[in-house]
């Protein structure tokens, strides 16, 4: 009895009303996650006055976030297998505040640095944990859209950031500053939410996992079944990190790291730290600039909504191949409105701005998706090692995007750079066709079982 209420703590709620609470508030390390990385775009040009930055310095600090959250990855996951996700996750909510406390008060730049850092070892965790959190908690049938619910609040939370930025002008530090408000939240609101309750029956704790499971399902009968499935796949002890490389989830791998890597090299992070920035050099003011890349990540909100709703319906796959050449084509058209330099005409530079939010809006799918494929693919007993993996995959890719996106403009020009990224994105598509399966309204176990058959891929599947 005393397991069962340590794992399930004393809030009444239960059903929906539950299934729901979980993944609006884990999500909340999702808004961190996009204010604490979205924030840095506008609070750059406040920045540059105050500590007089360089283009070098400049992706530093931008990047420093991202060399934070690549070892905040991998700590997390080994951490998140033994103590569990939802200790994990009030870890999370605790650094973030310090990280936020830090970059606020930062005295100099180095300072702001490693105050960057901190926080990135959260928002790195943060992606790693609660997406798995999440998709272990709720039904299959509702899972892919609160799971999205994560990647809804990173984007939401890139919104709050530039409005934000936008209203305080040059205050970087209460820019900083205000993201100790939802970390605290995030903390206080996991208090109320029970245990993973596969992480549970992994440990030896049914009967905490079905009092869990009996608060988020519909029947006594189906929490007792689901208990049953999730037990002919736990009798595994925690897997090390060389059982996440055995041939039989090396496809999961190839899977879940791509498609996280694709998320980053087609250039949607470097649009995002730097759209500002570029769309200053294209002739836009600083107020104007912030105002177009606020459109745009508007948009974002919205396509990451549309997102929500059918991504259950249609699946992720297919909802990839939807959006992602769009996304190519409409790179490809601000590559050539850079072609011969700026964009000179009124006419020219509004293109430039429908074609970055079209774009923005387009490849956001692959952050819709991401999170849920990471979440979905591994076999319980490693699904936190190959979360990670997956997360590693994400920020090591954005940390080279972010560290070589202005470097590569001043080398290839804007429009050279804009087609290596339209010309990846068409790399992309190819990668989806071939390697990514098809989750929606499949029990964890049931993908844990076809992964292990062989019939993974989709190719595999039309053979089998």
């Amino acid at each position: 009895m005393t397991q069962t209420t340590s794992s399930a703590p004393t809030g009444k709620l239960a059903g929906r009303s539950l299934i729901l609470t979980v993944s609006v508030v884990a999500a909340l390390g999702g808004l961190l996650f996009g204010y604490d990385t979205g924030i840095i775009g506008v609070a750059l040009l406040g920045l540059s006055q105050d500590f007089a930055l360089t283009d070098t310095l400049k992706q530093v600090v931008t990047g420093a976030i991202i060399f934070g959250a690549i070892f905040g990855v991998f700590g997390t996951g080994a951490i998140s297998d033994r103590i569990g996700r939802r200790a994990s996750i009030l870890i999370v909510g605790l650094i973030f505040t310090v990280g936020s406390l830090m970059s606020a008060a930062a005295p100099s730049v180095e300072f702001l640095i490693l105050s960057r850092f901190v926080l990135g070892l959260s928002a790195g965790s943060a992606t790693q944990i609660i997406p798995v959190y999440i998709a272990e908690v709720t039904p299959p049938a509702s899972r892919g859209r609160l799971v999205v619910m994560f990647q809804f609040m990173v984007v939401f939370g890139i919104l709050v950031a530039y409005l934000t930025g936008f209203a305080l002008g040059d205050a970087w530090r209460w820019m900083f500053g205000l993201g100790t408000v939802p970390a605290v939240i995030l903390m206080l609101g996991m208090l109320l939410l029970p245990e993973s309750p596969r992480w549970l029956v992994n440990k030896g704790r049914e009967a905490a996992a079905l009092a869990v499971l009996k608060r988020v399902r519909a029947t006594a009968d189906a929490a007792q079944n689901e208990i049953d499935e999730i037990k002919t796949v736990s009798a595994r002890p925690e897997g090390s990190w060389g059982d996440l490389f055995s041939p039989w989830i090396r496809p999961a791998l190839v899977a879940g790291a791509g498609i996280a890597m694709f998320s980053q090299i087609t250039g949607n992070n470097a649009l995002l730290y730097y759209a500002p920035t570029i769309l200053s050099q294209a002739g836009f003011g600083e107020n104007a600039s912030i105002l177009a890349s606020i459109g745009g990540i508007a948009l974002v909100n919205i396509s990451t909504i549309f997102g929500i709703l059918v991504v259950d319906r249609i699946g992720r796959r297919r909802f990839l191949l939807w959006m992602v050449p769009g996304s190519a084509l409409a790179m490809a058209v601000m590559a050539i409105l850079f072609t011969g330099g700026m964009p000179e005409s009124t006419t020219a530079q509004y293109v430039l701005i429908g074609c970055m939010g079209l774009y923005m809006a387009l490849n956001c799918s692959f952050g819709v998706v991401l999170w849920l494929i990471n979440a979905e693919i591994y076999p319980l007993f490693v699904r936190g090692k190959g979360a990670s993996v997956g997360a590693f995959s994400h920020w090591g890719f954005d940390l080279l995007v972010t560290l070589t996106t202005l470097t590569l403009i001043n080398a290839l020009g804007t429009a050279g750079a804009f087609w290596l990224y339209a010309v990846i994105s068409a790399v992309a598509v190819v990668f989806i066709v071939r390697y990514i399966p098809e989750t929606k309204g499949r029990s964890l176990e049931a993908i844990e079982a076809d992964l292990k058959a062989g019939r993974f891929f989709p190719a595999d599947r039309d053979n089998k």
